[in-house]
């Protein structure tokens, strides 16, 4: 493909086993031009209140609306401008360890992975609209792991609800809805658990299913359709994958790795941190493809020839991850 220039982005990052009155991680934005990164929010910032906001847990999906940014945390949205300011937040009775969100139109949708849940918020009228549930029952796992042996994905139960009643689901985490991807009248779902992304009809007529719309393996993160396919990454395999919508592979990007002297903090449990953790993807004109993984690196790739065309390293403790990642949308420096 012909040279482009490469653009900033923005990010959140993540980083495990540290204790309160550490940094837990926070914003970058990343130019992937330069090769450089500048923390523009922190998320151990003594101005942030912890209490009840899930804020071990850091900052993740990054969504925007008019002028405003838009950061998930567990059980909160932060509402920032343009220049990274806080202007507010919200938060809802059914949104519980909050990864992706994304905007389409007037409408947020969140993945509420602690309620197997799907929220939308009108931003707007500023309220909570409408939320839909895939959860697995009782006998999810026998069910899943017969599926795995005939190669057939296990079916949720769906229920739409009112987020802003008292009939919702009670909490739970059996499907780990990760990432949500509103497009062309629905919304796309899709988590570690699930091994499917499930096209949810926006339409209002009750007779609205959620239908499957692509296998994909189990313990992928941000899930999305892509062109007449499907990306996402592959964290098991530390690549980002383009599949047909039958997990048929057509590219794969390997995510960067380092010798392990390099690293800081390498002598973790992999359960708690390790390298070359691929999340958080965008894409740049359906043609480069951008992807997150750890320690907190972001890296851009040629979808046709899967060359690597950048990489910034923000730090090289393995402890850091990469979360919510999409490319930054407003002209003009940030101060």
């Amino acid at each position: 493909m012909t040279a482009v220039r490469l653009p900033r982005l923005i990010c959140s990052s993540v980083i495990r086993s540290v204790h309160q009155g550490e940094s837990h991680g926070g914003v970058y934005l990343v130019d992937l031009h330069t090769g450089t990164a500048e923390r523009m929010i922190d998320w151990s910032d003594d101005a942030i209140d912890w209490e009840g906001r899930g804020g071990d847990r850091g900052l993740r999906g990054i969504a925007f609306h008019d002028d405003k940014v838009y950061l998930a945390a567990s059980d909160e949205v932060f509402v920032y401008d343009r220049d990274l300011r806080r202007a507010g937040s919200f938060r809802n009775r059914y949104l519980k360890h909050c990864h992706e969100i994304n905007v389409s139109g007037d409408r947020l949708y969140l993945a509420s992975t602690g309620y197997d849940s799907v929220l939308e918020y009108d931003l707007t009228a500023q309220t909570f609209s409408r939320a839909w549930m895939l959860r697995y029952g009782p006998s999810a796992k026998l069910v899943k792991r017969l599926g795995q042996a005939i190669e057939r994905r296990p079916r949720p139960r769906y229920r739409q609800y009112d987020p802003t009643g008292n009939d919702g689901p009670g909490p739970a985490d059996t499907t780990h809805i990760n990432n949500v991807w509103p497009h062309e009248g629905a919304v796309y779902a899709c988590g570690t658990r699930l091994g499917t992304i499930w096209k949810i009809p926006l339409s209002e007529g009750s007779s609205a299913r959620a239908s499957a719309f692509a296998t994909v393996p189990y313990g992928t993160h941000n899930a999305r359709p892509f062109r007449n396919g499907v990306l996402f990454n592959h964290t098991a395999s530390d690549h980002i994958v383009y599949a047909d919508r039958s997990g048929v592979t057509r590219a794969s990007f390997a995510l960067p790795d380092y010798p392990r002297e390099e690293l800081e903090h390498a002598d973790l449990p992999g359960d708690l941190a390790r390298p070359t953790f691929g999340r958080g993807l965008t894409v740049l004109d359906d043609a480069i493809v951008i992807g997150g993984s750890s320690p907190a690196t972001v890296t851009a790739f040629d979808l046709e020839t899967t060359d690597r065309l950048a990489s910034v390293t923000i730090t090289m403790d393995v402890r850091n991850a990469v979360h919510g990642l999409e490319v930054w949308p407003f002209d003009g420096p940030v101060p």
